[in-house]
């Protein structure tokens, strides 16, 4: 019989990673992905299945929730095939380089710390370093085109579906048969935000037995597209016009690429008042360059807007800070400017820099454009903490904190609903990539308007399909 195994995003909304196994046929792992917020150290535990005895993994899509512990796999024994589309791939290697040097510059500081207390057998090692990604690398990568079935093993047959979440996403079919009877499985990996603003729409999926889903935002609806880009604009000129800045704490994949499409758009229609913005990432001017590379793949708007001036994302107004010498000298401007730096959640990265020397003037706004997991700063900030310590130093919040989920990559709860919706012989699904009281929600929504029940897995809850 099959089953499934979730080793991590179960009950929470990191750490993606869902183990298939045919009764006979091969272990297939979906996802490999870290976790992040109050789950961090579960990162640094052995894996609950031998790496070795995996024989095939798919990759959803590049976000370092999703690939974040592919080379600890790698390095603990898995040796075997990778699938993901191309774009994903260079994504991937953007993403787990980055946090490879985040984590030995974190250890390093930590470590000089612990020598002066004499305590650095207490400092924890990097969860893998920069050798070690590009082993995962030099594995063998194949590169599914959307929509095109291919023989992953004997009779299992996979495909892979635009998910519309970022450049290079995916849901998962797989196509198996068991007991002379076919079967198809979908892994939605993270669904996309309908905004059509940088990437095409999530694909339709018109049939599943089993579906894996996840719920991230399954109890509440986002603003729409146009609604958050009305609030964005205005967030930007009012603070602009009181000579204040802007501090945007931005995921270097998806997100930062709307931003940069909105302020190009206001830039063009000279809607932008005198400013300088910053991209302040060096991850994130990789991940752009990536986007660039794969124009191919993004929304038409954006094909449009390649055509008629050549770039997607440039405009005068626009620097990109990649050394630390140039990222300081952003303290030199006083005023009217717009600063986008990493990381997303705010533990760690630029931003912090920024918040130090920003958060406690109140002509300033920071505005936040995506999930803040619990645990994180940028969490507490949202939940409404009056002073956060950054580098050791207490630091009063008196900018204005404003928190737009319309940008969200993830499918909020009536495009969830929608989708699961359009297929057909579904007979089971499994609430994965949320916190638990969101999934209850959902479930409940699901049972009232579907007409099906959901289940919330549990984490390493053993699935029987049958």
């Amino acid at each position: 019989m099959a089953t499934v195994v979730s080793y991590g995003a179960a009950e929470v909304v990191t750490g993606s990673c869902h183990l298939f196994s045919i009764d006979g046929g091969p272990s297939i792992l979906i996802d490999c992905g870290m976790f992040q917020g109050t789950e961090e150290d579960r990162n640094y535990g052995p894996f609950d299945f031998e790496p070795s005895e995996v024989d095939y993994l798919l990759v959803t899509h590049a976000h370092l929730d999703h690939v974040g512990r592919i080379p600890k796999l790698v390095k603990e024994g898995y040796t075997g095939p990778v699938y993901a589309t191309k774009a994903t791939r260079d994504l991937a290697e953007v993403i787990l380089l980055d946090s490879a040097k985040i984590m030995k510059e974190d250890y390093l500081t930590n470590y000089k710390k612990a020598q002066r207390q004499g305590k650095e057998e207490s400092v924890t090692a990097p969860l893998y370093e920069e050798t070690d990604v590009d082993n995962a690398l030099k594995l063998a990568w194949h590169y599914p085109e959307y929509d095109t079935a291919f023989e992953l093993h004997d009779g299992i047959e996979v495909i892979y579906h635009n998910a519309g979440h970022i450049l290079g996403s995916a849901f998962i079919e797989i196509n198996y048969t068991e007991h002379n009877v076919r079967q198809t499985i979908v892994f939605s990996g993270d669904i996309g935000n309908d905004n059509d603003m940088v990437l095409p729409n999530l694909e339709k999926c018109t049939h599943a037995n089993y579906l894996y889903v996840e719920s991230t935002y399954g109890d509440r609806d986002h603003q729409t597209a146009e609604i958050s880009t009305t609030e964005f604009k205005r967030i930007i000129i009012d603070t602009l016009h009181n000579w204040g800045n802007v501090i945007i704490p931005s995921f270097a994949v998806e997100r930062t690429q709307e931003l940069l499409c909105i302020l190009k758009g206001m830039h063009d229609r000279q809607e932008l008042p005198e400013c300088q913005i910053f991209l302040d990432s060096p991850m994130a001017t990789r991940a752009t360059e990536v986007y660039r590379n794969y124009s191919d793949l993004l929304s038409p708007e954006c094909q449009n807007i390649k055509k008629r001036d050549g770039t997607v994302f440039d405009f005068e107004e626009l620097v990109y800070t990649l050394d630390v010498d140039a990222s300081k000298k952003i303290n030199d401007v006083d005023s009217r400017a717009i600063i986008i730096a990493g990381s997303g959640m705010c533990n760690g990265g630029r931003i912090l820099h920024h918040f130090k020397n920003r958060l406690w003037n109140q002509k300033n706004a920071v505005i936040f454009v995506g999930y803040q997991a619990i645990g994180t700063l940028g969490r507490r900030i949202v939940d409404g903490a009056r002073w956060v310590k950054i580098y050791h130093e207490d630091i009063l919040i008196k900018a204005s904190i404003h928190t737009i989920n319309g940008f969200s990559a993830h499918a909020d709860q009536s495009a969830i609903i929608k989708w699961v919706s359009q297929m057909d012989d579904l007979s089971r699904i499994y609430l994965i990539h949320g916190e638990e009281d969101k999934q209850v929600i959902l479930r409940s929504v699901m049972e009232n308007v579907l007409k099906k029940k959901a289940h919330i897995v549990e984490p390493e809850e053993v699935i029987y399909l049958s």
